[in-house]
Order: C-alpha cells, then structure tokens, then sequence
C-alpha cells in the first residue's frame, strides 16, 4: 500500500509517468509474483489528508508493507507553514497503522529540498528551505518513535541535482523516481523483504 501526496501518486496531468512506489512493486514481484500493490496517493493532499482520506482504505485491505510518503504540501500550500499539524498527523497515522496492521513493515521518507528550481522570490525561498528542514527534522523524529524505517532522501547526496527534478523544477524525474525506489528497494532487502533488482540510473 502507498499513501501519500503527488510524489506518490504521480504529478498531476502525468497520469502514466513513472511513480516510484510501482518500482517498489515491481521488485517485490521479482520474488512473489502475486504481490498485489494499492497506490492511495494522491496530488497537493496534506498530511492530515492523508490521514483522513487513505488510511481507513489502507487499513481495510490489511497491508503487510505501507509507505507514507507526505509533507511536503504543509510546507508549500501555506505561508505560514503548520509543522505541528503534519507531526500530530503523521503521529496518528503511524500510531493507527501500527494498532490496526501490527505485522506490516511501514517506511516513511524525508523531503528534499524542492526550493532550487522552482521559482520563488527571497523571502519564500528562506521560508520553503526552513519549512522543509523543520518537516524533516518532525518526519525523523516520529518515524523513530513508531519503529518506522525513514529513508532520508532529504539528505541524500544526489537529492539536490537537477536531473532528480522533472521539467517544472518539483515533482521527480524519472532518474528522481528510480533513485527514490533504489534506496527503499535496498532498506527492505536489509530486511530480507525483496532482492535489490532497481538498479541505480545512469549517471
């Protein structure tokens, strides 16, 4: 199951792009082919969206591996950016998910930096970057406290290139997705849930 905003269910008006959870998917069909996979994202959704709108789907199918990927639009659809409001939903979800479906490996994710190729003026900039610094640092927090795995794209080496970025400077390329879908195939087979057969695009 992924839950999540437009970086999990793809950007809008892309309806066949590349989508890094259906990577995932297929690598987990290298080893059992009759995996079914649910992608519940969905464009400029919130955290406390997610919450409201896709977890009661996610719990009903009873998943044995859930990403949450969420966040980013708390900090770029507000001037005055509510980190609070993502924690304490990020909280419940992970706290519901981990009552309801106690067995399922769940993974979250940073955010990366989105503020180098969008256009914005000084001020919005300086917001965007303490916006999503502030979103990471609540992400990693509630993740460690829930025995969440975090992938830290947000402090990934490659996470601010710009070939990770699509053409309008935010949602990921192709090479951003097959990067993205690399690290969490590479988490999980830490974990003896999947062989690691996303390999790394080309430089």
């Amino acid at each position: 199951m992924a839950l999540g905003d437009s970086f999990t269910a793809g950007a809008p008006g892309d309806p066949g792009g590349a989508r890094w959870p259906d990577e995932v998917a297929n690598a987990l069909r290298e080893g059992a082919p009759d995996v079914e996979y649910h992608n519940l994202g969905e464009p400029s959704v919130t955290t406390a969206e997610v919450a409201t709108r896709q977890l009661a789907q996610c719990i009903e199918l009873a998943p044995d591996l859930v990403t949450v990927v969420c966040g980013a639009n708390d900090v770029l659809l507000s001037v005055r950016p509510d980190i609070a409001r993502h924690a304490n939903a990020l909280d419940d979800i992970f706290r519901t998910l981990r009552t309801r479906c106690s067995a399922a490996t769940i993974i979250t994710a940073t955010a990366p930096l989105v503020s180098d190729y969008i256009r914005l003026g000084a001020r919005s900039r300086k917001r965007v970057e303490r916006g999503v610094a502030a979103l990471n640092d609540a992400t990693r927090s509630i993740a460690a406290r829930h025995g969440v795995l975090c992938l830290d794209w947000g402090a990934h080496a490659t996470a601010r290139q710009r070939e990770n970025f699509g053409p309008d400077g935010f949602h990921p390329s192709p090479s951003g997705v097959r990067r993205a879908a690399l690290t969490c195939v590479q988490e999980l087979a830490n974990l003896s849930c999947v062989p690691p057969t996303v390999n790394e695009p080309a430089a």
